[in-house]
């Protein structure tokens, strides 16, 4: 792939996606059933629920992105509880790496957007990076801005486009939901996010494998126009 385009790489994620249906969906179904079985089980400790959601959607991202690992050699060799285990011992920093990273893209939209946008992009790979390279945080955050760097601006368009796509989706499930019942407005609603669970975490997988590509083969964009995510954006030859 001598090229980061963001329609190749959400159509290479959506490939994945049909491809890997039931264990992508599958996976998903059990990591918010647990989360919903929390929310009724411990309706007085909202808080621990939503750790115990934000640390079950972490490990669930994990898993994708073993997942696209495991298929790059196009065919997969390991079942959903070896893609699970796999993730274990890099949980805790992966959970560290979204809090640092969730902290800085919060506190850059506060900054009026664009820092968020900004950090958004150059972290977009740290996930993969720490469950593939098994750094530190911080060198994870600094891995992933290395590979994107180059490719800035084609990074950002498809972080927008999958973005775009999970809107559309729960856009759907609330004009479904809408004249249903609680109970059928929630089952809508869980419907929806287990479709859109694995979007971001394929997109980026994808984005990771491909970067690394471009980087490992040498191909570099020629220098374009001066981009805010500290490169160069990239001008193809």
């Amino acid at each position: 792939m001598a090229e980061i385009r963001p329609g190749e790489i959400i159509g290479r994620a959506f490939r994945l996606y049909r491809d890997q249906a039931a264990t992508l969906l599958g996976a998903a179904l059990i990591v918010f059933a647990v989360q919903f079985l929390l929310a009724l089980l411990l309706p007085r400790l909202l808080f621990i629920a939503g750790i115990a959601a934000f640390v079950l959607s972490v490990f669930y991202g994990g898993m994708v992105v073993n997942l696209v690992r495991d298929v790059q050699d196009g065919r997969r060799d390991h079942g959903m509880g070896e893609l699970f285990r796999s993730v274990t011992p890099v949980l805790l920093p992966l959970v560290a790496l979204a809090i640092v990273a969730g902290i800085g893209i919060a506190v850059g939209f506060v900054l009026i957007i664009v820092p968020g946008l900004i950090l958004l992009t150059i972290w977009s790979v740290a996930a993969p990076v720490m469950v593939i390279e098994h750094p530190g945080v911080f060198a994870a955050l600094g891995r992933s801005r290395d590979l994107v760097r180059g490719y800035g601006w084609p990074v950002f368009g498809t972080i927008i486009l999958a973005a775009l796509i999970d809107i559309a989706v729960n856009i759907v499930a609330s004009i479904v939901a809408a004249p249903l019942s609680d109970g059928g407005a929630a089952v809508v609603n869980w419907i929806a996010a287990t479709v859109t669970a694995p979007v971001f975490a394929l997109t980026s997988a994808v984005l990771y494998f491909a970067l690394l590509a471009v980087k490992e083969t040498g191909v570099q964009a020629a220098p374009g126009e001066p981009s805010p995510f500290g490169d160069e954006s990239p001008r193809t030859t």
